[in-house]
């Protein structure tokens, strides 16, 4: 009973699907058989005409298409594209990088070739942007002959930059075995800013040729006053004796050249590390005005003090410190001598930075020359500056002791009114 009562129910629920199949077909023969009864036909012969048409579409079976149209579709798979893998890759570097087709047009550029490039619409061609002959040629050789290539480009807007350009096909490697299902070919153009290493390359050559100018003077002099002592001054004591405190005064240049050279040399192995000692600024600043009383007698200058009741306390290295504060106002004796008075104010508000500034009523300094100040070997003055003593690296040394303790120096100076240098803890 059960048995027949399934089968029954399993040719229904078989005949309910061909009828929702049939669908369309019932509906156009159910609107005809409507039509014939208003045309005036009796409706049992529309009503049993209907009735077969409908078991005559219900029962006939669908269309089988043919064996080999079956396979073909089988058989073909989608075409692959790389374009999304590619995309999802390259937007996670922080390198700039284009990916172009086999006609030098831009298919995608990541977050950072943005950046630095600009927003370049899809479908583009590369010259759009890069107008360097010596890259569209780098491009198109490698586009020719299937071979990774490489160029140094320099940009001058918005900023002076310099890049290493890099140009590989992309290999996908063997995707099915058809032909047709090779993917197109892809090209990755990417940046590498070196801007860095050239302007340290710059500023390292530039050095060496700064400190053998400045080594080249005091050994040219110190050879002839030898050779002029060798020879005519031989019998003459009276030239010997200035003579001889010349030398002394140029090897005397040439030991500070070097140990100031040795100073920035050892800054630079441990500017990545702070300091973290304590260092109460108030009897650090009296040692400095201490140790300077000397020469401020010698210039005619006074040293003034200004400081706050209570301690002073930064984090810092003493000796670096008193290092800084040695070359801010000795300088500021040396090159303001005209006002006569040097004065150093230490300042701890609770609300604002700990600030020790020198300020001096000298000549002061023209506005060009300010930003330049803390560069090696860089004078306001060459002859001032040597008839002074000075090396040329005073400043620079203090930029890279406050770098460590990372501090700032700023510079105010009005010519004519004198100058003054702040530190900012």
């Amino acid at each position: 009973m059960e048995s027949a009562q399934t089968k029954w129910w399993d040719r229904f629920g078989e005949f309910a699907a061909r009828a929702r199949r049939e669908r369309p077909l019932l509906l156009l023969l159910t609107l005809v058989a409507a039509l014939a009864l208003v045309a005036g036909m009796q409706w049992p012969g529309v009503l049993a005409g209907w009735l077969l048409l409908l078991l005559v579409v219900v029962a006939r079976k669908p269309a089988e298409a043919p064996a080999a149209e079956r396979q073909m579709v089988i058989e073909v798979e989608p075409a692959f594209d790389p374009m999304p893998q590619v995309a999802a890759t390259l937007a996670a570097l922080d390198t700039p990088a284009l990916v172009l087709g086999q006609d030098a047009i831009i298919l995608f550029q990541n977050k950072a070739a943005e950046k630095a490039l600009g927003a370049l619409p899809a479908g583009s061609h590369l010259s759009a942007r890069l107008r360097s002959p010596g890259i569209l040629d780098m491009v198109r050789e490698t586009i020719a002959t299937d071979e990774p290539n490489q160029i140094e480009h320099s940009e001058r807007l918005p900023s002076e930059r310099v890049y290493t350009l890099r140009i590989a096909p992309i290999d996908f490697g063997r995707v099915g075995d058809q032909p047709d299902q090779a993917p197109q070919k892809l090209y990755l153009l990417s940046f590498k800013d070196i801007s860095e290493l050239r302007r340290i390359d710059r500023m390292r050559s530039d050095f060496v040729a700064n400190a053998s100018h400045e080594l080249r003077t005091p050994l040219a002099s110190l050879r002839g006053f030898i050779e002029t002592l060798q020879g005519p001054a031989r019998s003459d004591p009276a030239a010997q004796e200035r003579f001889l405190a010349i030398m002394f005064d140029q090897a005397t240049r040439m030991s500070r050249l070097i140990d100031d050279l040795m100073s920035l040399s050892r800054l630079e192995l441990k500017s990545h590390i702070a300091p973290d000692q304590t260092v109460d600024l108030k009897p650090l600043i009296g040692h400095v005005r201490d140790a300077l009383l000397p020469l401020a007698e010698d210039l005619g200058v006074e040293i003034r003090t200004h400081l706050p009741e209570g301690k002073v306390e930064v984090l810092g290295d003493r000796d670096e410190l008193v290092q800084v504060f040695e070359n801010l106002i000795e300088n500021a004796c040396k090159y303001g001598q005209e006002g006569e008075v040097v004065d150093v104010y230490v300042r701890n508000d609770p609300t604002e930075p700990v600030e020790v500034s020198v300020v001096d009523r000298g000549p002061g300094i023209p506005a060009e020359h300010v930003p330049r100040l803390t560069e090696r070997f860089y004078r306001v003055s060459v002859a001032d500056s040597r008839s002074k003593k000075g090396t040329g690296l005073g400043l620079a040394i203090v930029k890279h002791i406050l770098t460590r303790h990372r501090a700032r120096l700023i510079v105010k100076s009005e010519v004519g009114k004198g100058s003054e240098f702040t530190v900012r803890f």
